[in-house]
């Protein structure tokens, strides 16, 4: 699905992604983890496109053939089916729920103007509080809101910055599952950052651990040992 060659990244005279290499294979979930700081939500908005790259590939696979993102603005690339949450959700608070994930609707390649009823199958809760502001909801609600947001566009490759960071333990196991229900019943690729252990071990099919910029250990998630964790994620 998501192929990343050689990739380097700076801000400023900061050097932040080194000639990383990473693969994103189709109908899988893959986990990248890492201490702080070492360039992991810089990779996911080098591939979104919301940071330049120095150099390298990003080769994404569609139906109809691969496109090389580097060459792609941001609004092409939810064009083309990737939807990203990002850290801290940024929904709109002034915004209705309902209004929020019509914000969405702008990024379709086929210009529907409806919200797709299989977001609200998979977060019932944005169906009952459509009307209310989204400021109104609390910190969980606000992140299914976002990750419907993302899902209104029926992405083909979905990008999660965290979306388990500081909501209740009851909508993280959610998020959890409805990561594995799109997997398993829609064939969706997810590409997700994530420092809690117990969630990717139970939701996640593939590990990448990165460090100073570079991913230093991958794998399948079975793979990712006590050593590993120890090594590279313990702080």
């Amino acid at each position: 699905m998501l192929a990343i060659e050689k990739l380097n990244q700076f801000y400023g005279e900061s050097h932040t992604l080194w000639d990383l290499d990473l693969d994103v294979p189709t109908g899988q979930c893959t986990c990248v983890m890492g201490r702080n700081g070492v360039g992991k939500t810089t990779l996911l908005k080098a591939v979104m496109g919301e940071v330049a790259v120095k150099n390298g590939k990003l080769r994404y696979t569609t139906e109809t053939g691969e496109i090389e993102l580097t060459k792609k603005a941001v609004e092409e690339r939810s064009r083309l089916g990737i939807g990203y949450v990002p850290q801290g959700r940024q929904i709109f608070p002034l915004l209705t729920v309902e209004d929020n994930l019509r914000t969405g609707l702008a990024a379709r390649s086929d210009g529907l103007k409806k919200i797709p009823e299989r977001v609200y199958e998979l977060f019932p809760v944005l169906k009952e509080m459509k009307n209310r502001r989204g400021g109104d909801l609390s910190g969980g609600q606000q992140q299914q809101l976002a990750i419907g947001r993302a899902l209104v566009i029926e992405p083909k490759l979905l990008i999660l910055d965290e979306p388990g960071e500081g909501i209740q333990p009851n909508i993280v196991a959610q998020i959890g599952q409805v990561i594995r229900q799109l997997i398993n019943e829609d064939g969706l690729t997810v590409l997700l950052v994530e420092q809690k252990l117990p969630f990717a071990r139970k939701y996640a099919d593939r590990f990448v651990i990165m460090d100073r910029g570079r991913p230093v250990a991958k794998g399948e998630i079975s793979e990712l040992s006590n050593e590993l964790i120890k090594q590279h994620l313990t702080v």
